[in-house]
C-alpha cells in the first residue's frame, strides 16, 4: 500500500542531505527502512523512527570531480566519488526526455556485475527505490496529464533512485575467479550445498575475497519468465533459511534474502533481456553471503506464537532495527508462515534500535 500522505517524500528529502555511508564503511539504512515503513502502511511511524536513527547519519560527502558520459569508467568502484556519482544520476534522471526506466535499463547491466560491493546494500537501496517508483506509476496510470506511469521531475523518489544508483556505482565491486561446485535443482538445497569459507573473521570485503567456490544453481535458465520464477524461489529459500541459520550472523545473513529480493523487485522495470543475468548475479550474492557467514550448524526455532503478517511487522517496527525491518519487509513479500517465522527470528536475534541509538 503506497503512502499517499507525502510522508515518504518528506523523509527522503530529509535524508538526501546525508551520505550513503557513515564511519567510512557502514551503510546508511534509513532510506530503505523508511520506504519499507511507508510501503507497509505505516507512514505515521516514519519520522518517529527516523528521529531514533538520526544519530547514525553523516553529512553528504564532498564532491571530487563531476562524473560524465566520457569519464565514468575511471570513477566506477571508487567510494571517494559517491557524491560525484549521485550528482551524475541526478542529472540523468532530471532529463524529461529520458524516462527513469531507460536510465535504469542503461545502467543496470553496467552495475550488475559489481553488486557485491557495499555488502550488497547499494542494490538493496535501488530495489526499494524502484518499488516506490513502480507503485507511483500504478497510482498515476489513469487520468494523469503526463501520461501513463508519470513520475514528476525533481521528485524525491527519483532523487532516491539517483542516490541508490550513485552509491552502487561508487561501491561497484566484482566477484571473479569462482570455481563452480556441484549444486542442486532446488534453491534451498543449493544453499545447503554452499561450503562456508575456512576463515570466518574480518569484515565483508575481507570475507568476500575468500569466497572461491560456489555451487551451481539455475545455470540452465535462459528464459525471462523462468528467471523470475527461479529468483522468487531463491528469495523464498533464503528467507526460510534465516529462521534456522540466522544465528551465524544475525545482521549479515539478512542480505542473503534481501539482496536477491531487491533484484526481484527491480525486474518489472527492466527489459526482459536483463532478467536472466539478474538471476545469476543474485544467486552469486546470496550464496556468497551464505558462505561468508553460515553457522557451523542449524538450530531449530519455534516462534513464540502465531501472528498475522501485520502483527509481525508491528513487532519489527517496535524493535526498530533497520535490518529487522528490512528482513520482515522481505518476509512479507514471500508471505508464507515459514517466512513470518524467519522474521520473528530476526526480531529475536537483533539488537533493538532504541538500545543501539542510546
Amino acid at each position: 500500500m503506497r503512502d499517499t500522505t507525502g510522508t515518504l517524500d518528506e523523509a527522503l528529502q530529509r535524508l538526501h542531505v546525508s551520505g550513503p555511508e557513515r564511519l567510512g564503511r557502514l551503510t546508511n539504512h534509513a532510506p530503505m527502512a523508511v520506504e519499507a515503513l511507508a510501503a507497509r502502511g505505516r507512514p505515521e511511524a516514519v519520522h518517529r523512527w527516523l528521529d531514533l536513527y538520526a544519530p547514525k547519519l553523516e553529512e553528504f560527502p564532498a564532491a571530487v570531480e563531476p562524473v560524465t558520459d566520457a569519464n565514468w569508467r575511471a570513477a566506477l568502484g571508487d567510494p571517494r566519488r559517491a557524491a560525484d556519482w549521485i550528482g551524475y544520476f541526478d542529472r540523468r534522471l532530471a532529463d524529461e526526455q529520458r524516462p527513469w526506466r531507460d536510465v535504469l535499463a542503461e545502467w543496470w547491466p553496467r552495475l550488475l556485475p559489481g553488486m557485491y560491493g557495499g555488502s550488497t546494500h547499494p542494490v538493496i537501496r535501488v530495489g526499494h527505490a524502484v518499488r516506490t517508483l513502480l507503485e507511483t506509476e500504478t497510482e498515476t496510470e489513469t487520468g494523469t496529464e503526463r501520461g501513463a506511469g508519470a513520475v514528476e521531475p525533481g521528485s524525491p523518489r527519483l532523487a532516491e533512485l539517483a542516490h541508490g544508483l550513485g552509491y552502487w556505482a561508487a561501491r561497484h565491486r566484482r566477484v571473479t575467479g569462482l570455481t563452480p561446485l556441484p549444486g542442486a535443482a532446488a534453491a534451498a538445497a543449493a544453499l545447503d550445498a554452499v561450503v562456508p569459507i575456512a576463515v570466518r573473521d574480518g569484515g565483508f570485503p575481507d570475507r568476500l575475497d575468500r569466497v572461491k567456490d560456489l555451487p551451481v544453481w539455475a545455470a540452465a535458465v535462459t528464459e525471462p519468465d523462468e528467471a523470475r520464477r527461479a529468483l522468487t524461489e531463491l528469495v523464498r529459500a533464503a528467507t526460510h533459511r534465516y529462521a534456522t541459520h540466522g544465528h551465524g550472523d544475525e545482521v549479515m545473513l539478512v542480505h542473503a534474502a534481501t539482496a536477491p529480493n531487491a533484484v526481484l523487485r527491480a525486474l518489472p522495470a527492466l527489459p526482459h533481456a536483463l532478467w536472466v543475468p539478474s538471476l545469476h548475479a543474485a544467486w552469486t550474492a546470496s550464496a556468497a553471503v551464505t558462505a561468508m557467514y553460515a553457522p557451523d550448524a542449524p538450530v531449530a526455532y519455534e516462534p513464540p506464537g502465531t501472528f498475522t503478517a501485520d502483527e509481525v511487522f508491528e513487532r519489527a517496527l517496535t524493535h526498530g532495527d533497520e535490518h529487522v525491518i528490512k528482513m520482515t519487509d522481505t518476509a512479507l513479500d514471500v508471505g508464507d508462515e515459514r517466512a513470518l517465522t524467519a522474521a520473528l527470528r530476526s526480531i529475536e536475534l537483533g539488537e533493538p534500535l532504541w538500545r543501539s541509538a542510546g
